[in-house]
């Protein structure tokens, strides 16, 4: 015996709406925006001092964190293992994932690793557990980087991401978005100061050893160059290079990482030509010692490579103050404080003393049958590491990552 009709249809539009009810569910869960947290089930490891040499290859860029930790990057995830000597990614120490924005940008400051989104989040981990320590909103990243599959310029070179260290021992985080400036406190990620400016018209964001947030002004008149306090976002010096032309780059030099901390600026014109100049507070200092573009910066030293030879000069004079032309050609891949590394010919790692040119470590950066048939991409340093993108010879920057790599591991981890 069957339903009357009426019964029949009424069960009919139950049975209909309780099926796009399951739908909807499962579509929010699918659906709608989540994060989730998987924090560290060890202790935080200890700090190593590792061997000499290449410790090992990897498929994706480290950012050595505390001298404990490797963190990583994903399209929607930051992740971290350990130890950092280890000559392989390992199973996460910890992991942090959202969803549906992408990651941006990762930078890291003692025990904090900070990560910018799509949607304008900072979500700041504790990496000794890889626990949220805060959150908080800031602008929209102006554009999203091209990392390829390594990620190296999500973490080495976080786009509008840079930390700043006060001279009263404040640390701040400056953030440079769509249309606006700011500075958050580290500690808490409580807001300290924004600037709201035209999409386009401020970029450049770095900060200086001295603990100012630099920054290009873009659109009213002539490209000016603009320094600000770090705790307060309030303009201290508005400057342009004498001679400069209306549009030029600007290239922070001499920085402790990424774009923070740096000491020194390359202003260059659309020729290739370029002037270098020592930031501290006031009016940047000219440094006709930084103006080759092969220059890095130690402090106030210049090392420069040409036709073979390695010169130290002083950054202010441009007076020498070593040479070296035992190394043949080579290229500098990477500075840190106290140190620069070199790449030769052959794929040799040289480390040297930028006070002196005395040599630090050398070795073949190489491992196991990989050859040294490749060029360096990306480069990065900290703490004695380095770590190097390793490309197909001749490829180009608009190659795909199947054309532009040459093995699965491009990325190797050496200690000098």
């Amino acid at each position: 015996m069957g339903f009357p009709k009426g019964r029949q249809a009424a069960a009919a539009l139950v049975a209909v709406l309780l099926g796009v009810g399951a739908a909807a569910v499962v579509g929010h869960r699918v659906l709608a925006p989540a994060e989730v947290e998987t924090a560290a089930r060890a202790g935080y490891p200890a700090a190593v001092t590792p061997a000499v040499g290449v410790v090992g290859r990897l498929p994706v860029a480290p950012l050595i964190v505390d001298g404990r930790l490797r963190v990583y990057a994903a399209d929607r995830q930051v992740y971290a293992d350990q130890p950092v000597d280890r000559g392989y990614r390992v199973t996460p120490y910890w992991s942090y994932r959202r969803w549906p924005a992408r990651l941006s940008g990762v930078v890291a400051d003692g025990t904090t690793v900070v990560s910018h989104w799509s949607d304008g989040k900072l979500v700041a981990l504790d990496a000794r557990t890889g626990r949220v320590a805060w959150r908080a909103d800031a602008a929209e990243p102006g554009l999203l980087p091209n990392p390829r599959r390594t990620y190296a310029a999500t973490v080495w070179e976080p786009s509008g991401l840079s930390v700043a260290r006060t001279p009263t021992g404040r640390t701040v985080l400056v953030v440079a978005g769509a249309g606006q400036l700011g500075g958050y406190d580290l500690v808490d990620g409580s807001r300290l100061w924004r600037v709201d400016q035209e999409r386009g018209c401020l970029g450049a964001a770095g900060t200086t050893a001295d603990g100012e947030v630099l920054g290009l002004a873009k659109c009213a008149g002539p490209e000016t160059v603009e320094f600000r306090d770090a705790v307060t976002g309030a303009l201290r010096t508005r400057w342009r290079p004498p001679g400069a032309p209306d549009e030029f780059v600007v290239t922070p030099v001499g920085c402790r990482q990424g774009r923070s901390g740096c000491r020194g600026l390359r202003i260059s014109g659309g020729d290739g030509s370029g002037q270098g100049w020592l930031v501290g507070t006031g009016v940047p200092l000219a440094a006709p010692g930084l103006d080759g573009v092969d220059t890095a910066l130690d402090g106030e030293r210049a090392v420069g490579t040409s036709a073979g030879v390695v010169t130290g000069r002083s950054a202010r004079t441009g007076a020498e103050l070593w040479h070296r032309a035992d190394l043949g050609p080579v290229r500098i891949i990477a500075v840190e404080p106290g140190r620069v590394h070199l790449l030769t010919e052959r794929r040799d790692l040289v480390t040297l003393d930028p006070a002196t040119g005395a040599e630090r470590s050398r070795f073949a950066l190489t491992i196991g049958a990989d050859g040294i048939d490749w060029q360096p991409g990306r480069a990065y340093a900290t703490g004695g590491y380095v770590a190097v993108e390793r490309s197909r010879e001749g490829a180009g920057p608009d190659d795909d990552d199947q054309a532009y790599f040459r093995m699965a591991e491009p990325v190797l981890l050496a200690a000098t």
